[in-house]
């Protein structure tokens, strides 16, 4: 083939591929589905990260046809009613999930210390958040060795087979009335027997939730979510229900669980004693005592009250909440990407490179300027109500409520 040739051919397959883009966005333009699909999703699913609207409208003769899934069976139903509205024929081609080949396992428990979830079902994908033991969770579907859930906060991702055991309801009812403990050591271990000596089952760390069976010489014998069971140190793990009642995210207690994460390294998509990113860490803080707080900073962000904005740090208590990012300008919106928790005298812990404390003292020879540069806002969680605040206390998601009427004579 000749230059001249090769010429005209690049010419050609650049005048093709134009052409077919040109089709492609008049096709987009002229969709008029596509339009609805985009406001049910701005309304019911502007953040994907907790909430499942992927659907599309392809043209088939003078009607659409609607494919995708989702989790929300209002908005699906919600698109529809605004179609018919305008006169728009469809096909509704939309799976609704949970899927119905889950035979009823629609309720899930986290069986291993810590699971690690992605943004995909496979393992090189991006780790976006992590899940200890006993977490209850929402299956969606099954593909591949993977499966699709959504954790209390609302996340949505994807764990491998050996995370999760999927339930019926009954089977999920009958678990959260069963006794449990909660195991706080930052981390630990399991045995075979009520001797430290014995054999490990596995290893524990602190969030953990175990159904407990007996204690026996110091020690909890507590049965995983898929049956084994262990015997745990009575000295390392609580009561469930003691445990719930004695946590009230006081300052203290929170800056007292920050430190025994001291020089824990960072991880992305951590939220567990194996590792944690900086909103990883605060939550994980949060949940260890007693409340469950949204996964990201720019989640988190969004909740409780606004203190400062303006670096007069005057007005902290320690647990509340600092972020850090980059201003909104005439272009270009504010965005969070940081996040730290404040411990007095000037101080906050934080996850950056490792967890650790830093100084908004000016003066100090360890002063933090590059994250005072960047500072943003604070917010207060403690003693809060709002959309992401999850008191275990008051709605517990790992133990059904007792009534008087349940109590046996």
């Amino acid at each position: 083939m000749n230059v001249f040739k090769k010429i005209n051919l690049l010419a050609l397959v650049g005048l093709l591929t134009i052409a077919s883009c040109n089709k492609k966005a008049e096709e987009k333009e002229d969709n008029k589905a596509q339009a609805y699909i985009e406001d049910v999703k701005q309304e019911y699913a502007p953040d994907k990260r907790v909430a499942l609207f992927d659907v599309e409208a392809t043209q088939a003769n003078d009607a659409y046809i609607l494919k995708g899934e989702s989790n929300l069976p209002d908005a699906v139903s919600a698109l529809k009613e605004k179609l018919n509205a305008e006169g728009i024929s469809f096909t509704d081609s939309i799976q609704l999930l949970p899927t119905t080949d889950l035979e009823g396992k629609t309720n899930g428990l986290i069986k291993i210390s810590v699971a690690n979830l992605r943004g995909e079902g496979k393992h090189s994908a991006e780790l976006v958040t992590q899940a200890t033991m006993g977490t209850p969770v929402k299956i969606l579907k099954n593909n591949e060795g993977w499966t699709l859930i959504q954790t209390p906060d609302g996340y949505i991702s994807w764990v491998d087979y050996g995370g999760v055991i999927g339930l019926t309801d009954a089977e999920f009812e009958d678990w959260k009335a069963a006794d449990k403990i909660i195991y706080l050591n930052p981390y630990g271990k399991s045995f075979e027997k009520a001797d430290l000596k014995s054999q490990p089952v596995s290893d524990l760390v602190a969030g953990d939730i175990l159904e407990v069976l007996s204690d026996k010489n110091g020690f909890y014998e507590a049965k995983y979510p898929d049956g084994q069971k262990a015997f745990v140190d009575k000295v390392e793990a609580m009561g469930y229900s003691d445990w719930v009642a004695s946590v009230d995210q006081s300052g203290e207690d929170l800056v007292m669980t920050a430190k025994k994460l001291m020089g824990l390294p960072y991880l992305w998509g951590g939220t567990s004693p194996k590792g944690v990113d900086c909103s990883g860490f605060t939550k994980t803080v949060y949940f260890l005592n007693g409340l469950v707080i949204p996964r990201d900073a720019s989640q988190q962000v969004h909740t409780g009250k606004l203190i400062d904005s303006t670096k007069n740090f005057e007005n902290l208590v320690p647990g509340d909440l600092l972020f850090f990012g980059r201003k909104a300008t005439d272009s270009t919106g504010e965005r969070i990407i940081h996040v730290g928790m404040w411990i007095g005298d000037q101080k906050f812990i934080h996850s950056m490179g490792n967890v650790h404390i830093s100084t908004m003292d000016t003066t100090s020879a360890d002063f933090d300027e590059y994250n005072y540069n960047r500072y943003l806002r604070t917010k207060r969680i403690n003693n809060q109500e709002g959309k992401g605040l999850l008191y275990l206390a008051k709605k517990d998601i790992f133990m059904a409520k007792k009534d008087s009427t349940s109590v046996k004579e």
